[in-house]
């Protein structure tokens, strides 16, 4: 399997997902909506590392690789890197929590409706940008 092959299986799985978000948005089940959206987009960032050969970290935010070998994604504005940046470590914080909650935090009653499409929104963004991305380095 290639670097390339792989980062087109991330997309796929990433598209798939992304279509979930809205059945679980339908079910209020916002804290899954969040949690969902986290995982596209690390597998987005982790794809778009690959398709340009960089092995990414087995950690959940990848955000400082895609910072680090922005040169390598000249495709992408710098303004569009930083925005993805920023979404991957937004959504990365709230990765666990929304999942497992604590004993001061449960998570289907500490996320909104609005929390939930704010974090479509920005699946979307980068979901966007990896796609054009990624089946553009296949063409190339």
């Amino acid at each position: 399997m290639t670097f390339q092959s792989l980062a087109e299986s991330y997309l796929k799985k990433s598209l798939a997902r992304f279509d979930i978000l809205e059945v679980l948005l339908k079910k209020d089940d916002y804290s899954d909506v969040i949690r969902e959206a986290q995982e596209i987009v690390e597998l987005c960032l982790k794809g778009m590392l690959r398709s340009k050969g960089i092995e990414p970290p087995k950690y959940h935010d990848v955000s400082g690789f895609l910072l680090e070998y922005r040169d390598k994604f000249r495709e992408i504005s710098d303004e569009d890197i930083q925005k993805i940046a920023s979404i991957s470590k937004k959504l990365r914080k709230e990765r666990e929590i929304s999942f497992y909650g604590d004993v001061d935090f449960i998570p289907t009653e500490s996320y909104t409706k609005s929390d939930a499409l704010e974090a479509i929104k920005d699946a979307r963004f980068v979901l966007d940008a990896a796609e054009k991305f990624i089946k553009n380095v296949t063409k190339i």
